[in-house]
């Protein structure tokens, strides 16, 4: 099970330390939740919106609940807890709902690989393909300012994606099928492209990167399947 169902409902009173959330429950007490983002989450979670959270019956967890949701007042859905992502596209590879993804014998998770010591989210291969090394980066940052549906990514400086966009490159010098895979995790999002006004050197690594034939696919998860509340 990618998250612990059913979940309940909170009301976000704020979001602190990054990892902590303060919370209204429905009967009317308050508590500290986790937060498993370590992004700015900007549109992702304000005061007064509606949360999703998910409990642990992890006994030595300091905090039981984890945030996993938001449900905005436009009514957009964001998963926030962006350790989910691997995990639906996971869910996704296997399930070969990916088209540009179809027909890999074998899924790997975590391979190390390239010159600056990093792990590759997903390395696919078949007996009958070059290998594939997919990084997935989830996408949960709404711009709308120019057009209805503009996603961005990052929505914070990003040196460890700027390392990501040069191994990915490397990979495909070499030889090898080289993805970034965006894991769209906001239901207002309609397509990504990179935020030049947040990180202009990842956007610079991103157009070098589509020039060395480095594949960008977006991937678009059902999140309401998985509200039960």
């Amino acid at each position: 099970m990618l998250f612990n169902t059913p979940m309940q409902k909170a009301t976000l009173i704020k979001r602190y330390k990054r990892f902590l959330a303060d919370v209204t429950l429905a009967d009317g007490s308050e508590t500290t939740i986790y937060c498993a983002n370590t992004g700015a989450m900007t549109g992702c979670g304000n005061p007064g919106d509606t949360i999703f959270y998910s409990t642990s019956d992890n006994k030595k967890r300091k905090y039981q609940y984890t945030w996993e949701f938001t449900l905005t007042p436009e009514k957009y859905l964001i998963c926030v807890n962006t350790a989910k992502a691997n995990s639906l596209v996971s869910e996704a590879i296997k399930k070969e709902q990916i088209p540009e993804l179809i027909g890999y014998q074998k899924c790997t998770a975590e391979v190390k690989y390239g010159e600056e010591n990093s792990r590759i989210d997903f390395l696919l291969s078949d007996q009958n393909k070059v290998d594939c090394y997919v990084e997935v980066k989830s996408c949960t940052l709404l711009d709308e300012r120019t057009q209805a549906g503009d996603g961005y990514f990052p929505d914070a400086v990003t040196t460890r994606g700027q390392k990501h966009l040069r191994e990915l490159i490397e990979m495909k010098q070499q030889g090898f099928r080289s993805v970034l895979l965006f894991a769209v995790l906001h239901s207002g999002i309609k397509k990504v492209q990179p935020a030049d006004f947040i990180d202009k050197k990842y956007t610079a690594l991103f157009e070098q990167a589509k020039k060395e034939g480095v594949e960008v696919i977006c991937y678009f998860p059902d999140l309401s399947r998985y509200i039960t509340a």
